[in-house]
């Protein structure tokens, strides 16, 4: 399949650019898509379409919005982003942010071969970003995609300390509650009959996944933020798909710091009161 022909294949964008795909190594060198291929860009373009209306709001606010990418690793999502959004606009900034330097290294690469002048990338913790000078006080739009287990409580507080408008959110491998709920487990028995929720380590594993969403979830309507659940992708591709989208209202949720402190008590998990009523 020539260059020619992959730009008229129903998976690809009308107007993206077939170079970058063949450098994210979506497309192969000859601009061939294979299955795996298609349906990671499938998945991409889908998301693209959940963000795109997010990026139409925030460049009706500001004329020059920023969007960080948090764990951003080969910055698919940050290319892709401004490939079909921000290359056709004068203003705007993607920032990509990633601790393995050699990412960052090939990262800026790009950008400057694809001649991409309004994206960045900085090797750097999520923690230590909230603090850099190399980033703005405050930004647009905060995305982390498959953010394993803290990495999107982390992302949560960067996006609540930068006053992001919107927070984008796939988290993935969450092992922290469960955790919390597998070590007291003894004790959760004789405290209440909810235990048996996570009696079997197959439970314990997947009720706390689910926990730790419904308690971000809380954490940011108590923050002013509204919130919604959707599924990123069909379960037949992941198990790790769940997309949270928050959009600050400035209306917190009266009752939502309470309902965390109720669930971390009933629950035997009150260790975890710092990081979610923090």
């Amino acid at each position: 399949m020539s260059a020619g022909a992959a730009s008229r294949d129903s998976a690809i964008a009308p107007g993206q650019s077939i170079e970058l795909l063949k450098a994210l190594h979506i497309l192969t060198p000859e601009g061939r898509l294979n299955q795996d291929s298609r349906r990671k860009l499938k998945q991409v373009h889908h998301l693209y379409h959940l963000i795109e209306p997010l990026l139409d709001e925030v460049f009706a606010r500001s004329a020059a919005p920023t969007l960080v990418d948090l764990g951003a690793g080969k910055s698919y999502l940050g290319f892709m982003l401004y490939d079909l959004y921000f290359k056709s606009r004068a203003a705007g900034r993607i920032i990509g942010i990633e601790t393995r330097s050699e990412l960052v290294v090939g990262a800026r690469e790009l950008a400057k071969r694809a001649g991409f002048e309004r994206i960045d990338f900085l090797d750097l913790t999520v923690e230590a970003s909230i603090g850099s000078p190399a980033l703005p006080g405050q930004v647009d739009i905060v995305t982390a995609l498959h953010a394993c287990d803290t990495a999107t409580d982390d992302a949560i507080c960067f996006g609540l300390a930068k006053r992001a408008r919107h927070m984008v959110l796939v988290p993935c491998c969450q092992a922290e509650v469960a955790a919390v709920l597998r070590r007291n487990k003894n004790a959760s028995f004789g405290k209440t009959p909810l235990a048996e929720i996570w009696r079997h380590p197959i439970h314990t594993r997947e009720f706390g996944s689910q926990l730790t969403n419904v308690l971000r979830c809380l954490q940011l309507e108590a923050h002013g933020y509204q919130v919604t659940v959707t599924e990123l992708v069909g379960w037949e591709h992941s198990l790790k798909n769940e997309l949270i989208i928050a959009t600050q209202c400035g209306q917190p949720r009266g009752n939502a710091r309470d309902r965390i402190a109720q669930i971390l008590d009933e629950l035997n998990l009150g260790e975890l009161r710092g990081r979610f009523l923090g």
